[in-house]
């Protein structure tokens, strides 16, 4: 039964996001439209400064780049957004008084999502290879095997993010901050900056840019890259949690759930 209404809560969660992603239609094209803006910049700074030669791998980097920044600017600032927006509604309290722990209820809403990100993010990839007439490695296994040890860490980056949102409620001009740190992450390959892979989400990113770009196999990768890639994120994502429950505990001691 507990089962059940877990399943319920996920269910009800990704119904919400898709109501909200119809319901607030000019929000949601404006976000296409802007990352389909700045592809569109970063593919005429590639051809403006690019040589011919490497061209077409300098695109498909900047594909692949430019997809996972969207994916990490979605999914870290999902929890706090859904925080401050139940702050804001005078409702945030009640995630606290059902049967669904509250860190259960945000996980469910950032995985739905981030279905629906992955969803816009393959349309916009398709239309960005077209524009740019360069076209990546599609490997469906590939992906299904990098990008869930990947978003681990992402999760963990969301859970700090909702526990600063808990206590602090404004973080907004700390959320635009993170997202040049996001890039940097998304656009710098390890092989020029190696300690990069110490940073979140690195190493996978690395990994399916390889892929994708570059057209290698997942039998390239060795062993210390696949522990590299599950233990980053198994780390990311318990400090991510610890630092959300502490943040919880403290609102909770404050009394600054019930009052914005």
């Amino acid at each position: 039964m507990l089962s059940e209404g877990y399943l319920h809560s996920f269910r009800a969660n990704l119904v919400k996001a898709v109501i909200e992603l119809r319901r607030y239609l000019p929000n949601t094209i404006s976000m296409i439209v802007t990352f389909y803006a700045i592809f569109l910049f970063l593919l005429l700074g590639i051809r403006f400064v690019g040589g011919e030669a490497d061209l077409g791998s300098a695109v498909r980097h900047v594909l692949v780049a430019n997809g996972f920044w969207f994916l990490l600017m979605m999914g870290v600032n999902s929890m706090g957004w859904e925080l401050s927006n139940e702050a804001l509604r005078g409702t945030l309290e009640q995630l606290y008084l059902g049967t669904v722990p509250a860190w259960l209820i945000l996980l469910f809403r950032m995985v739905a999502t981030l279905l629906i990100d992955l969803a816009l993010l393959v349309g916009l990839m398709a239309l960005s290879m077209l524009t740019a007439r360069t076209w990546l490695t599609v490997d469906v296994g590939a992906l299904a095997a990098l990008l869930p040890p990947t978003l681990l860490a992402v999760m963990g980056l969301a859970y700090l993010v909702a526990g600063l949102t808990l206590v602090y409620k404004q973080v907004g001009s700390m959320l635009q901050m993170t997202q040049f740190v996001l890039m940097a992450i998304s656009y710098v390959p390890l092989a020029q900056a190696p300690l990069l892979e110490l940073a979140p989400a690195a190493k996978g990113i690395d990994m399916v840019r390889r892929v994708l770009a570059d057209g290698v196999s997942l039998a390239s990768f060795t062993a210390a890259d696949w522990a590299s890639l599950w233990v980053s994120g198994a780390v990311y994502l318990a400090l991510g949690f610890v630092a959300f429950k502490l943040f919880e505990r403290r609102a909770m001691r404050l009394g600054l759930l019930g009052h914005y």
